[in-house]
């Protein structure tokens, strides 16, 4: 799915998606870890042909299930949360990527500790949405 949506084969990535998502929710119930993960795959797959509205629902499903499921501070939880903060970004809702973001950074440190690279990448992340909704870097800002 992800090589077919890398190559702007969507016409092939998204059924091939849903067809996958349908299988887990049968085998698996649609409250599974692996059901949010082929949402989150879908709703990128989405975000990448600017299907916006589609691709937030998807996210959020997939945060509702993990959450539920790995609890409200698992790493695959910040990595959901970073998806919809991006996904918002793009969009231009940078108020409501922020907080979502803001939570995703604090997961990680928590569980991953200050010093992982996925730390970084979700600072750098926050760094990006708070400049683009203020015009310029206040880091000021990245303190929580």
């Amino acid at each position: 799915v992800i090589q077919y949506a890398s190559q702007g084969r969507y016409e092939v990535a998204v059924p091939l998606c849903k067809q996958a998502l349908e299988d887990l929710e049968k085998t698996s119930g649609h409250d599974h870890p692996d059901v949010a993960t082929m949402l989150n795959i879908l709703a990128l797959v989405y975000r990448d042909q600017n299907k916006y509205k589609e691709a937030a629902n998807l996210l959020n499903e997939a945060l509702h299930i993990r959450e539920k499921c790995l609890g409200e501070n698992h790493p695959a939880v910040a990595a959901t949360l970073n998806n919809l903060a991006v996904l918002y970004g793009k969009r231009g809702k940078y108020k409501d990527a922020e907080p979502l973001c803001k939570r995703a950074l604090e997961i990680r440190e928590n569980v991953l500790g200050a010093d992982h690279p996925d730390v970084a990448k979700q600072l750098n992340n926050l760094a990006l949405i708070i400049s683009s909704e203020y015009g310029n870097l206040d880091y000021t800002r990245l303190s929580r």
